[in-house]
């Protein structure tokens, strides 16, 4: 059997048959008009075997009945257009307009029938005659539209043209899905069944189809019944962890799809101009594996915050400077000022703002931070209420060969914004820092680190002589999704160019959050933060390389180790095994939002950080990249290399003491 069915598979028969055009409406009328012909004829024959005694008009042959019933039956059937649908995709509403159409033709013939006996005591048509031809009128045309259907999905499933699929969730979207499937045109998926894991549901029939339990049988049923796609629901999606729950399909090769909500349905083409529902399922991504549920808001508040106030936004051009702008603009502010040293990516932020917000007042300014005195221009010209402070330089491995540029983008950069915020009377400072910045192995992490010593100890400095001075908040999260050098879009362009795929380490597992989930909780932190404040982010539960390197093959359709190679290249330069959110003489206090907390940092006197960063500055700006190390060192005692050539300078730190 499964060779007969890879053989049609593969020939052009029924390829060739699924690309017919479709049929003439013309030609489904005549079809149509036949059929109830046979129909009458039919009834004709069946009634002729019975001698029943009703009055007919003898000079009203059989010819004229027919011709009677043919012209009436086509004025119904232009009326409802029953022949206006496509055969091979007739669903319910389809059905409904043919027994209305006969139904409307038998009516009229019943009422003139009796009509004509009231008045001559004698039948036109027998009125068995008019019953038995609707039932077999309808049968005939209901066969011929479910016959096509039925043949028309065979023929598509032996083309290779539909796939069979299961739908993973009965709540209301899974079976929303399975109706829209089996109503619209163009249909690619064949609806095996429902898959479901709860007890209370399973083996029960939905639509007319099992409901199969999540248990160690259902890859063998799968098997056998040549299912090899699951489409799961947004509602499945927020009542699962898919990082784990769709292990079971992924781990066999079983295409994970996606379908949008019925919201979405409603909002797109699928419901106006008839277009398929096929063609908005898509294949599930990493992304959507990692992601969790949205993230809720104090709007209000925020909203009430950002409204009419002037927003500068550093790094605006990049992952999260970008979707902070978004985030802000939603919020209505008097003008945004987006500051970026890249040219073309701030051009083409500038072009997307003109078509997502016509009505945003924003300015864009090319302009360094490390240039103090650009810097300064910027905040004299706009005078700025809020600055979130995102630009920096963030990749590891090119920064711990470039220690002084890291120093002056993270360090100075976040000084020269610092100092011109209390200059300027800025109402809120954000910083926007990073995980590596806990018990640092390597440069950004380290100059992150001091760039929060110096905003803290500025803050506790300044708040001393002016209550009402700027309120520095510095945020710290890890890796965000979908970044710019982020590991995921390396994943995939590896795997696209058949691999290897290369992991630094078999245990190196890392934190992973969307960036709207980012900045979402950025915004959040400028909101409650009073100054001073570390906020921590909850980044849910760390996720292994390798594990993740292993699902991004399998879900492009390879399997690892066999198609796509794996290959580990040894930790880079900085790099440690896991991130860390807090350090470990370091505690947490909640805040009034449940994914946010504050780290009890040590403090630092504000005149010994200046120094030490003012010397730090100046080793950086003439090169002199050991001792500015060594420097940092010595501003952030926890800061060992790792994996990395200033590991020799650990050493002698620990020779010395």
């Amino acid at each position: 059997m499964t060779w007969r069915y890879d053989t049609l598979k593969k020939s052009d028969i029924f390829s060739h048959l699924t690309s017919l055009k479709y049929i003439s409406r013309w030609i489904v009328l005549l079809i149509d008009l036949l059929l109830c012909t046979t129909a009458f004829l039919l009834t004709v024959l069946f009634l002729s075997q019975f001698e029943i005694d009703i009055p007919l008009v003898e000079h009203f042959s059989l010819g004229h009945r027919l011709t009677a019933i043919l012209c009436i039956q086509f004025l119904s059937f232009w009326l409802f257009h029953t022949y206006s649908g496509v055969l091979r995709y007739s669903g319910f509403v389809d059905i409904m307009k043919v027994f209305l159409a006969i139904g409307l033709n038998v009516l009229f013939l019943a009422i003139a029938n009796g009509a004509y006996y009231c008045m001559h005591n004698i039948y036109v048509f027998n009125p068995l005659e008019i019953l038995l031809y609707f039932l077999i009128a309808f049968l005939l045309l209901f066969g011929l539209r479910f016959s096509i259907k039925t043949i028309w999905n065979y023929l598509n499933l032996y083309s290779g043209n539909m796939t069979r699929v299961m739908i993973y969730g009965t709540r209301s979207s899974g079976i929303a899905i399975a109706k829209m499937l089996r109503s619209l045109e163009d249909v690619r998926y064949k609806i095996e069944g429902f898959i479901d894991d709860k007890d209370l549901i399973t083996n029960r029939f939905i639509l007319g189809m099992k409901v199969y339990p999540k248990d160690e049988e259902l890859i063998p049923l799968m098997r056998r019944m040549r299912v090899d796609k699951v489409i799961v629901s947004t509602l499945k999606m927020q009542d699962i962890n898919p990082s784990t729950d769709l292990d079971i399909f992924i781990n066999n090769n079983i295409k994970v799809l996606y379908a949008p909500s019925i919201m979405e349905w409603d909002n797109s083409s699928v419901m106006s101009s008839n277009v398929s529902l096929a063609t908005h399922i898509k294949h599930i991504s990493i992304e959507d594996l990692l992601e969790r549920p949205s993230i809720q808001l104090n709007l209000a508040p925020l909203k009430q915050q950002l409204s009419q106030a002037i927003v500068l936004i550093t790094g605006a051009a990049g992952s999260i400077g970008s979707e902070l702008v978004r985030q802000v603009a939603q919020n209505r502010p008097h003008l945004i000022i987006l500051l970026d040293q890249a040219e073309s990516p701030l051009h083409d932020l500038r072009l997307d703002l003109s078509s997502q917000f016509p009505e945003l007042n924003f300015a864009t300014c090319i302009a360094d931070v490390r240039d103090r005195e650009r810097i300064k221009e910027i905040m004299d010209t706009f005078r700025p209420d809020i600055i979130y402070h995102a630009a920096a330089y963030k990749h590891v491995p090119l920064m711990e060969e470039h220690p002084c540029e890291s120093i002056r983008a993270n360090v100075l950069g976040t000084k020269n914004l610092a100092d011109m915020a209390i200059m300027y009377g800025v109402k809120r400072f954000v910083m926007v820092s990073t995980d590596k910045a806990v018990n640092p192995t390597n440069i950004m992490g380290a100059t992150k680190r001091v760039a929060e010593i110096y905003v803290q100890s500025l803050f506790k400095k300044t708040i001393q002589d002016n209550p009402h001075c700027t309120k520095f908040i510095t945020t710290r999260f890890g890796n965000v999704l979908g970044s710019n050098g982020s590991v995921i879009p390396y994943f995939k362009k590896q795997i696209e160019q058949g691999g290897p795929v290369t992991v630094t380490h078999p245990d190196i597992i890392r934190y992973f959050m969307t960036i709207p989930e980012a900045c979402n909780l950025v915004c959040e932190a400028g909101l409650i933060g009073e100054g001073g404040e570390i906020f921590v982010f909850d980044m849910g539960h760390p996720v292994k390389i390798l594990d993740l390197a292993k699902k991004m093959i399998r879900l492009s359709g390879y399997t690892p180790g066999t198609d796509i190679k794996i290959v580990f290249t040894g930790l880079r330069p900085g790099e440690k095994l896991y991130e860390e959110l807090l350090n470990k003489k370091e505690v947490t206090l909640p805040t009034t939002h449940s994914k946010i907390m504050v780290a009890k940092v040590r403090e630092f006197p504000f005149d010994i950080v200046t120094k030490q960063v003012d010397e730090l500055l100046a080793l950086a700006s003439v090169g002199k990249t050991y001792l500015a190390v060594s420097k940092m060192k010595e501003i952030v005692p926890e800061y060992i290399s790792n994996n990395s050539p200033y590991e020799q300078l650990d050493l002698k730190n620990q020779q010395n003491k």
